[in-house]
């Protein structure tokens, strides 16, 4: 009798033969298994076939069940494959099972296993992957750092407030995979080749015992386009994946560029040493974390390029395994490897700040709030103090306030509006980041509001897919006990 308490999570990766994905790797084959426990199930059920046959067919599907290594399978999804070996158990009653059926619509239904499967897996490595970006974010609410915009440094923030804007992002391609989920698992298994057949097939107790929400309404739809395009949103997803981390990758890896960088990955297997050069610390990870991500956007174009400009009911989107199955989840592991393997020197990372002039804005708001100086000439005379200091050599903490009323003075014919301590606060990182006012800020009221928020939605992305795996878990206790009474009853 077969064993299995839960559907197993496998991460095969493809072999050289370009027909694998079409007729199925050897995940494939235990799913195969699934689909015909289910079928025999429904069949007696709806009573197609007396207790005495179904409880053949049954006691036969679950011999062949036990040869197959769930761990290890050998085989593919090919359903005539599957039938030979099983007749070698039950002879020609094997065919019965495929009463209703259509390898189409095993195929489907092949796919949606294999893309669920893959789905949870991509999913659960993201969302571990983006719990731990919140919790290195609540060591750094006050850890200041500069900003880029045009690749050039803009405005300070703090580290926290960019790990959490990528963990909002993060949180998006989450909830993308959990609704796309909630398209994917819909059955297509009883549809035959399109539109059903004369048997008196009950697709949604098919849905139910193989853990799916429903059924593909349509039977058409369920063979000939639900497979494009819940395939294609899966694709997409993951490409967006794959841009958000290879951005976060250059985020980083632009910082190795400074002889002094602010943040670095920690000494250890992230990190290499020239083969020449000894003072040469190459962060390989992130080089890997972009090259990956590229590799893994390359792939998924595939899916696209072969459904396009094709037919319905053409074999050229067929594949039971239709996406890569190996990269997205080894992508998301170095992803959050990389994560855990930050370090971040706060002192350099302020230095870098103040040796440039980014709290400048705040002279120009600063002007406009004290004194309602209109915010475009505010502006103008920010551009001067920048040029004026530049041209010294000097930084704006160095800016005597002498100097800049003085300059104010020559470029607008009127007394400085601002006292010495105000022109102090514009030249302070702290005060511009600390004193915002605007929802979703820098500002600690709005990191520990934020934190908070974050924190909770990925603790609950990571209980959805635990809830999810545990539903397909129980699906496939409640469907082996099904085919066991068949044979108990007889």
């Amino acid at each position: 009798m077969s064993n299995k308490a839960a559907i197993p999570t496998y991460i095969p990766s493809h072999g050289t033969d370009v027909n694998e994905s079409f007729r199925g790797g050897p995940r494939s084959l235990v799913f195969l298994s699934d689909i015909n426990e289910a079928s025999i199930v429904m069949l007696a059920q709806v009573g197609i076939f007396d207790a005495s046959v179904a409880s053949r067919i049954a006691k036969g599907i679950l011999q062949l069940a036990q040869e197959i290594d769930p761990l290890n399978p050998v085989g593919t999804g090919n359903y005539l494959e599957y039938e030979k070996r099983l007749e070698k158990f039950i002879g020609e009653d094997a065919s019965l099972v495929h009463a209703g059926r259509s390898r189409q619509d095993i195929a489907s239904t092949l796919s949606r296993m294999n893309l669920r499967d893959d789905l949870l897996n991509a999913h659960h490595a993201l969302a571990q992957a983006r719990l731990d970006i919140v919790r290195l974010a609540a060591y750094h609410q006050e850890t200041i750092i500069p900003a880029y915009t045009h690749g050039v440094q803009a405005q300070p923030t703090t580290f926290a407030h960019y790990l959490l804007a990528q963990s909002s992002a993060l949180g998006r391609l989450l909830d993308r995979l959990s609704q796309a989920y909630a398209r994917l698992n819909q059955c297509p298994l009883g549809a035959a080749a399109l539109s059903t057949s004369s048997f008196p097939i009950d697709r949604i107790r098919l849905a139910d015992l193989l853990g799916f929400y429903g059924a593909v309404e349509n039977a058409y739809d369920a063979n000939h386009l639900a497979p494009v395009d819940s395939c294609l949103e899966f694709a997409s997803i993951l490409s967006m994946a794959a841009i958000q981390i290879s951005q976060f990758a250059q985020d980083l890896h632009a910082q190795y560029a400074d002889p002094i960088p602010w943040l670095t990955l920690a000494p250890g297997e992230l990190m290499g040493v020239s083969s020449l050069m000894p003072q040469k610390r190459n962060p390989a990870a992130l080089e890997q974390l972009r090259a990956q991500s590229s590799l893994l956007l390359s792939e998924m174009y595939g899916p696209f390029m072969l459904a396009h400009n094709v037919r319905t009911g053409m074999f050229d989107y067929r594949a039971y395994d239709p996406l890569p199955t190996t990269r997205p989840v080894k992508l998301f592991v170095l992803f959050n490897k990389v994560i855990n393997s930050i370090v971040v020197d706060g002192e350099q990372s302020r230095a870098e700040v103040d040796a440039d002039y980014s709290t400048v804005t705040e002279v120009a708001d600063m002007l406009l709030q004290k004194a309602n100086v209109p915010f475009r000439v505010g502006h103008h005379f920010a551009s001067a103090i920048v040029d004026f200091g530049r041209s010294r050599k000097i930084r704006l903490q160095e800016i005597l306030y002498e100097e800049a009323a003085k300059l104010y003075k020559e470029n607008h014919q009127d007394a400085f509006p601002l006292n010495e301590e105000d022109w102090k606060k514009c030249a302070d990182a702290s005060q511009m980041i600390f004193n915002r006012k605007g929802h979703g800020g820098p500002q600690l009221s709005e990191m520990k509001r934020m934190q908070i928020s974050e924190t909770s939605s990925a603790e609950e992305a990571l209980l959805w897919n635990q809830d999810c795996r545990a539903r397909l878990a129980q699906a496939t206790v409640d469907r082996i006990s099904a085919v066991k009474s068949l044979i108990k009853n007889t």
